[in-house]
């Protein structure tokens, strides 16, 4: 089993930025892959980055492109989402979620990629 613990949301005004973090631990066989997903009110949940095992591939759905960074720190089993230039479109529950893998290189984009999902962590964009 794994557990995530997740933090850093908050309330921010529009241009603003925030980091969230998620924390993984349990005893696994294999590496994580990670994603952060988010949930608006009335919507579905829906990707917004992830990134590979090793670190070296990521994805962004396009609406956060250039405004999000994921990363990780693999020594803390940690997955980082720098959040900047906040819209108010941004507002939701934000998900982070594990996939334990062989695959280094690959990078995960659906929900049902992933064994693992913290507790969620609301964001809200004030205009």
């Amino acid at each position: 089993q794994v557990q995530l613990v997740e933090s850093g949301g908050g309330l921010v005004q529009a241009g603003g930025s925030l980091r969230l973090s998620c924390a993984a631990s349990g005893r696994t066989y294999g590496c994580y892959a990670m994603g952060w997903f988010r949930q608006a009110p009335g919507k579905e949940r829906q990707i917004v980055a992830a990134i590979n095992c090793a670190g070296s591939g990521t994805y962004y759905t396009d609406s956060v492109k250039g405004r999000f960074a994921i990363s990780t720190d693999n020594a803390k089993n940690t997955v980082y989402l720098q959040m900047n230039s906040l819209k108010p479109e941004d507002t939701a529950v934000y998900y982070c979620s594990v996939q334990v893998t062989l695959t280094e290189g690959a990078v995960y984009l659906q929900e049902y990629d992933y064994n693992y999902w913290g507790q969620g962590t609301q964001v809200t964009v004030s205009s």
